[in-house]
């Protein structure tokens, strides 16, 4: 049997993580998951404190992923919004470093939702490496974790779509804590192979990983080829989390940026539950 670092997001529960939502922290523990995602939408309000005292009590690991938005748009023309994105990156550094995460993924390299209704361009290419430059480098000089860019479908952004593109961005960004974050839900849409995606990362370049379904539902009842991509993860030597990732239709800006339009369980929880014992299952496996 193969063993993997099983992670649940906040997401499951929460769109906006704040303090009223800590207790997810413990939920997780007693579910059977190793790792919490926090999902950090404000990090000027994060709620250092209370995360610290439970990540104590419980002994989990934590991990967080944000995404930027309109007015912290790295590929923005406009150089304020850019410098924006860049304190909400450094920002989102210190939370990590302050609770002990070794991992800050998510759609961080442009605006989540941004579409200019064309291809990628140069500019926008300079401009959010020349920014991720100044990100990587404070992140290297006061934390020692992975910054994981990830690639996400058509739909969500024009910028980073598959593992290939995410490798080359981390490489022209030039610094060594720079990852790819691989997410099923996105796969599936854009990659030709599961297993070849993980191996274009390969142990230097992939950072984390999300293993959620094709309908963004109970992981193993749908059309995500699980055995082959934990396989590959294997042939990697691919050791980080492996979180499970969803959202309910009655989360009002997410579920409407996701196109979520209706349930997939009974709750997230019971997603979480039943995704987790199916994932469990696939490594028995291997």
């Amino acid at each position: 049997m193969a063993y993997f670092k099983f992670g649940v997001d906040s997401f499951i529960w929460t769109e906006d993580f704040s303090d009223k939502d800590v207790w997810i922290i413990p939920k997780a523990k007693e579910l059977g998951f190793e790792v919490v995602d926090l999902a950090v939408a404000h990090p000027e309000k994060f709620p250092l404190d209370s995360v610290l005292k439970a990540k104590n009590e419980t002994g989990l690991e934590l991990v967080t992923t944000t995404t930027l938005g309109a007015d912290t748009n790295l590929i923005s023309p406009d150089p304020m919004v850019r410098a924006n994105g860049v304190r909400h990156m450094k920002l989102m550094v210190d939370i990590n470093r302050a609770i002990g995460s070794k991992i800050l993924g998510g759609v961080i390299y442009a605006g989540w939702g941004c579409l200019t209704r064309r291809p990628r361009t140069e500019q926008e290419w300079e401009w959010s490496v020349g920014a991720m430059k100044e990100i990587a480098k404070y992140a290297q000089d006061n934390w020692d974790g992975v910054i994981a860019v990830e690639c996400v479908n058509r739909f969500e952004t024009h910028f980073l779509n598959i593992a290939e593109d995410a490798v080359q961005y981390c490489k022209d960004v030039g610094v060594g804590n720079m990852r790819v974050h691989l997410d099923c839900f996105h796969m599936i849409r854009e990659e030709k192979s599961f297993r070849g995606a993980v191996h274009a990362c390969g142990k230097e370049y992939l950072g984390y990983v999300h293993v959620n379904e094709n309908d963004r539902g109970i992981p193993g009842t749908g059309l995500v080829p699980f055995a082959e991509f934990m396989g590959a993860l294997l042939e990697v030597g691919y050791d980080g989390p492996v979180t499970i990732e969803s959202f309910d239709p009655s989360f009002e800006e997410l579920a409407a940026n996701c196109a979520i339009w209706r349930k997939f369980a009974d709750s997230g929880e019971a997603l979480a539950i039943e995704g987790l014992a199916n994932l469990k299952r696939v490594a028995s496996a291997l």
